[in-house]
């Protein structure tokens, strides 16, 4: 579903199929300030609120908004585009950014502007089409079996260098998670302790372990340091429930353009070009439409098994 203005914004609430490590590639340009914008505020008989879900004015174009709010539930909008024009500052983003969240707050949101389209080396249609596959989300439900808690103790245990000298080399590292049932300390494989570091995970952080993957994922900051400021920037969660171990259903949103761009990148090897492909900085290149149908068919796969859904 696209919004746009011509050349002025285009905003989009537009992704090995190895779901975890898939990297978000969403944009955020000239969606800061609309952050506090929560929906179109309309009332249950569809008209506008004088204030509501951080929008003020506009009512008329809002309400119009909320009858494309309606049809693309009743999936009656397929196929077609809202064209929204206005003078700079009339709310235009801010409304296309209001229909995204009235959605879902998972809807992806891809803004972009016209002079983006004109690129030394992408061609025109690709860079559409990217776009077009950034505003597709993919929600991913899995069952899998997970180490789940509040981290209470992170200790990497360090053994000297099998080349000598002073180096020393994390042989594992011993990791304490606590739950409302109780506590289990855990020995990890030092690759584990790389993942716990890119995700910055401290003591007092609620994360999960996949015991098949080794993947990691920080939930948030355990409630019990939550503090009595009015602003904060940490995501407080509480206690998990159950067991440490346990099985567990990970959702995971991606985009259509993500799952692009995460099987596009070169698996690499040990030949020379390999290495050397590895070591220069990655120009932008084009993802192939083979490419792009294999992924179709796999997300179809999942859809019709009903593991994920868009």
């Amino acid at each position: 579903f696209l919004v746009c203005t011509p050349l002025e914004e285009c905003a989009c609430f537009l992704g090995s199929m190895k779901i975890e490590e898939v990297q978000s590639t969403t944009k955020t340009q000239r969606v800061a300030s609309h952050s506090h914008v929560k929906g179109l505020g309309l009332a249950e008989d569809g008209t506008a609120l004088d204030v509501g879900a951080g929008l003020v004015g506009q009512k008329q174009a809002r309400e119009a908004a909320g009858v494309a709010v309606d049809l693309i539930k009743a999936k009656k909008m397929a196929g077609r585009a809202l064209l929204l024009i206005g003078p700079p500052g009339t709310g235009k983003t801010a409304l296309a950014l209001a229909i995204a969240q009235e959605l879902g707050t998972k809807v992806p949101f891809c803004p972009m502007v016209g002079s983006e389209v004109y690129s030394s080396e992408v061609k025109k249609t690709e860079v559409l089409m990217e776009n077009f596959r950034r505003a597709i989300g993919l929600r991913m439900k899995e069952n899998k079996e997970v180490y789940e808690g509040e981290v209470t103790e992170l200790t990497p245990v360090e053994t000297e260098s099998a080349t000598g000298g002073y180096e020393k080399t994390v042989s594992h590292v011993i990791i304490g998670l606590k739950t409302t049932k109780g506590t289990k300390q855990l020995k990890l494989d030092p690759s584990i302790y790389d993942s716990l570091q890119k995700e910055k995970v401290t003591v007092g952080d609620v994360i999960y372990i996949e015991a098949h993957s080794g993947a990691v994922r920080r939930v948030g900051r355990s409630d019990a340091y939550a503090t009595e400021f009015d602003l904060e920037a940490e995501e407080y969660v509480p206690l998990p429930k159950g067991d440490v171990h346990k099985r567990k259903d990970v959702v995971q949103d991606v985009t259509l353009h993500d799952l692009d761009a995460a099987n596009a990148r070169p698996q690499g090897g040990s030949d020379i070009m390999s290495v050397m492909g590895q070591m220069m900085k990655p120009k932008k290149t084009e993802i192939t439409e083979k490419l792009r149908t294999e992924i179709n068919k796999v997300v179809n796969r999942y859809i019709d098994q009903g593991t994920a859904e868009l």
